[in-house]
């Protein structure tokens, strides 16, 4: 008996074995029902706008070429306002009312941990899309064998940032730092990740003098940005994302900050915050979120083309994510001819596939069998100008690499 074969037997005997809800409670016609639970109100209404549009390109194209054998796919999307217990809530309708095929979870970090403890109790196969605290995979007492992460991590997004901040230190002898970052729990694990490596990379004389922890859409941001002109870092790294990091670099200007530190932000490089802002610096250094020119293929640039005369904007980070996943997603159900949890999750395992932010062979990304995480995304640093493409002289960081601290980071935890 092969793994394919032990696997969907084991489905047919329920949840106790596989994590899954057994075969005969689902749905073998009509149409295969997502349920997406995001932010689609408030300050940061773009990641659920832009995800959401992502999904709905792939899946109107695959229900127009037939679906899956003639059964379409339909899209629940529904708004959690940015909070946990919301999300939570939204997911158990989904479950329970609903009775979804598939939970495409939408979700920032701080609601996706709500998210992820409903489908593992319910079995619902659940592929989250945009959280990046690196937990949320990387831990096996949180993960679970319906659930993976399409969304990129921030443990991979911290050995490519943090080598590329440690090459710029040396360049320019920056040994003071300080950090601004949203103080929940993607921004907490982010900037430590970054300085736990910063120092690996950099050295003994990088010294950290002070780290400031904004609340999540937090209006005001002259307290923090008062702290880092008084103590004079040669650089601040910020994990502030959307329009959090649109409001703090618009304040920021204000104050002239800019003009004597080093600026290095993971989160910048999107068209929509860079254009969201009143004056966008020239020579901050950003993590590649969405730009058209990286990767630099043609199936990247017809992506954004395409959205923009749907959606009259750009793509974002989110967009690409949720494309990826969806695509994924849409893939498994058609190598396993069902839109069976069990079945589905087998095909997805080990999966790879081209995709227009693969730096694999062939431009491909994989779904990596052993955490179901993915990984062979693009990861690169650059410096922002004031028009397109908005980050130059991007520097992409080695999968290799990132595999190998990665792997030294799980081991020191006791992940693996």
């Amino acid at each position: 008996m092969n793994r394919r074969q032990f696997v969907a037997g084991a489905a047919a005997v329920g949840t106790a074995i596989t994590g899954f809800p057994a075969i005969a409670n689902a749905q073998a016609s009509g149409p295969i029902k997502l349920g997406i639970p995001t932010i689609l109100s408030g300050r940061v209404a773009q990641l659920g706008i832009s995800s959401t549009n992502a999904v709905q390109m792939v899946v109107d194209a695959f229900n127009a070429n037939g679906g899956l054998d003639g059964r379409p796919v339909d899209l629940l999307i529904r708004d959690t306002k940015a909070k946990p217990d919301e999300a939570a809530r939204v997911t158990r309708d989904f479950v329970n009312s609903d009775q979804v095929d598939v939970v495409f979870n939408c979700e920032a970090s701080s609601a996706s941990f709500a998210v992820q403890e409903v489908v593992r109790e319910a079995g619902t196969l659940c592929l989250h899309n945009v959280s990046e605290t690196s937990s949320l995979s990387a831990d096996p007492a949180i993960r679970s064998p319906n659930s993976f992460r399409f969304a990129r991590q921030g443990i991979h997004d911290a050995v490519g940032s943090a080598r590329y901040a440690a090459g710029i230190a040396k360049e320019k002898g920056l040994k003071k730092w300080m950090s601004v970052s949203p103080d929940y729990a993607y921004g907490r694990d982010n900037t430590d990740l970054f300085f736990k490596l910063l120092n690996q990379f950099g050295g003994d004389d990088i010294e950290v003098v002070g780290n400031g922890w904004p609340k999540l859409f937090q209006p005001d941001y002259t307290e923090v940005i008062t702290q880092i002109l008084q103590r004079r870092p040669d650089a601040v790294y910020s994990a502030l994302w959307g329009g959090d990091l649109v409001s703090f670099i618009d304040q920021a200007n204000l104050y002239g900050m800019f003009g004597s530190i080093e600026f290095f932000t993971i989160n910048l490089a999107d068209y929509t915050t860079m254009s969201a802002l009143r004056d966008l610096p020239e020579g901050l250094h950003s993590g590649t979120r969405y730009i058209s020119s990286f990767p630099d293929i043609e199936a990247n640039r017809s992506f954004d083309t395409a959205y923009v005369e749907r959606f009259d904007d750009h793509p974002t980070n989110w967009s690409w994510e949720c494309k990826v996943g969806i695509e994924f997603l849409l893939a498994a159900m058609t190598e396993a001819g069902t839109a069976d949890g069990a079945q589905v999750a087998d095909a997805l395992r080990g999966m790879t596939r081209p995709s227009i932010i693969g730096v694999g062979p062939d431009n491909s990304v994989t779904m990596r069998g052993d955490d179901q995480t993915l990984i062979n995304y693009a990861v690169g640093w650059g410096t922002t100008v004031a028009e397109e493409p908005f980050v130059t002289n991007i520097q992409a960081a080695d999968w290799a690499d990132i595999v190998e601290h990665e792997t030294a980071w799980k081991q020191e935890l006791g992940y693996i």
